[in-house]
């Protein structure tokens, strides 16, 4: 089965409300059995628009997984607290065997 990664571009409009969603999230990640692989580090743009701001990379074992963290009773909350701090664009995307 492949990974499956949810990559998610944010732009963070309000730092102290973000800063309370980091918080919260590794634990929730972790939980469902997901990991970061990139978290805002330096971004480069090779072709086309540059990202909104930040760029996080998340691994989990399946889409499965990704989407039963996703759509959480444990992720719902930290979820409203990104989206009232940023504007966002996320995507799972499914690796190769």
């Amino acid at each position: 089965m492949p990974y499956a990664y949810v990559v998610a571009q944010v732009d963070v409009k309000d730092a102290a409300a973000y800063e309370e969603y980091r918080a919260q999230v590794p634990a929730t990640i972790a939980k469902y059995g997901g990991e970061y692989l990139a978290r805002g580090g330096k971004v480069e743009t090779l072709e086309g628009e540059p990202p909104l701001g930040r760029v996080v990379i998340l691994r989990f074992a399946s889409v499965e997984q990704a989407k039963a963290w996703y759509h959480s009773p444990d992720y719902a909350g930290p979820l409203a607290i990104r989206h009232r701090a940023a504007v966002s664009r996320s995507m799972l995307v499914e690796g190769v065997e």
